[in-house]
């Protein structure tokens, strides 16, 4: 089935917001709860080492993901750090998950309530709807469209 060029748009439209609602809530969640943010770092078997500078890159990343997504002659680079993100987030979750007697959480709000497992299955539809956009923004996509631009 092909879609045509407005449905494109619209689902992509939709999945750049999905992305920037879930990213500024993220980082406006983990900045409202900094100091507990850093601590719940501190105590991953994995991020201890890391939990300070990483505390400061997470909540930083995640608010310029929403910045490029929000223009949309730069969706492509959006979607492909949002992609990026999601699946570092995603492989960090299924390590902790297989391979760490400890499973400390980081996570705030809404997303706090969830189980590892829902978690991890939270972040593959995400890291699908990232796929999905970026197989949407194909190359005939960027050359007919000057609002989609190549990174």
């Amino acid at each position: 089935m092909k879609l045509n060029h407005r449905y494109k748009s619209i689902l992509i439209d939709v999945i750049c917001l999905l992305y920037i609602l879930l990213f500024v809530y993220a980082a406006t969640s983990k900045l409202l709860e900094f100091q507990n943010f850093r601590i719940q770092l501190g105590q991953s078997p994995l991020l201890s080492a890391f939990a300070n500078w990483v505390s400061y890159i997470v909540p930083i990343s995640e608010l310029s993901i929403v910045i490029v997504l929000l223009l949309p002659k730069r969706r492509i680079l959006g979607l492909f750090a949002a992609y990026t993100l999601m699946v570092m987030f995603t492989s960090y979750i299924y390590i902790i998950l297989h391979y760490s007697s400890f499973v400390p959480c980081s996570c705030g709000g809404i997303l706090e309530k969830m189980t590892w497992e829902e978690h991890l299955a939270f972040n593959i539809f995400f890291v699908i709807l990232a796929v999905i956009g970026l197989l949407l923004i194909s190359k005939n996509d960027i050359s007919n469209n000057p609002q989609i631009t190549a990174p």
